[in-house]
Order: C-alpha cells, then structure tokens, then sequence
C-alpha cells in the first residue's frame, strides 16, 4: 500500500527598514494533516555599509526560520520515538 500526504508550509515575511539599516523577519508554518502544528522564526540585519538588496535578508530570514521549524519537527519526532519505544533518539 502506498500513502501520500501533504504538509503545506506558509511563509510570512516583512522587512522594517530605518536610514541605512533594516531588519527582515520571516515566519513559516508548518500545519500537517494529523494535526501539528508549529511556527519557525527567523530574522536578518542589513549592516549600514551593505548592499541595497532586501531579497538577501528575505533569503536569510526565511533560511533560519525554517531551520528552526526543522530544529521543531525533530524535537516532536524524538519525542515521539520515546513515547512509543521507551527509548530516546539518537541521532546519527
């Protein structure tokens, strides 16, 4: 038998921007089928004497909020494997 699901995953981004600095932030949302649900977040600064290239911060923001997303859903996994097996995860 083969199973197939779909998690869709929201991006949100917004960029504040003051003078010759900004700042990009970026939310991803993880909503699977079963359930879960969880929020990643991520933020980029724009250094003064950067480029004017706010699709750089979007990139960095989204990066580390899905990387912190990731950093969740193994967190529910290795909970997960304890609760059924006993055992905790390992990671390899």
């Amino acid at each position: 038998m083969q199973t197939t699901k779909r998690w869709n995953v929201d991006v949100v981004v917004a960029e504040e921007s003051e003078g010759e600095t900004a700042r990009t932030w970026a939310e991803v949302g993880l909503e699977a089928e079963d359930g879960t649900a969880l929020r990643g977040h991520g933020m980029a600064r724009k250094h003064p004497s950067d480029l004017d290239m706010p699709e750089i911060g979007e990139e960095l923001a989204v990066s580390r909020a899905l990387s912190d997303l990731s950093r969740q859903l193994r967190q529910v996994a290795a909970e997960d494997i304890n609760d059924n097996t006993g055992s905790p995860w390992r990671p390899t």
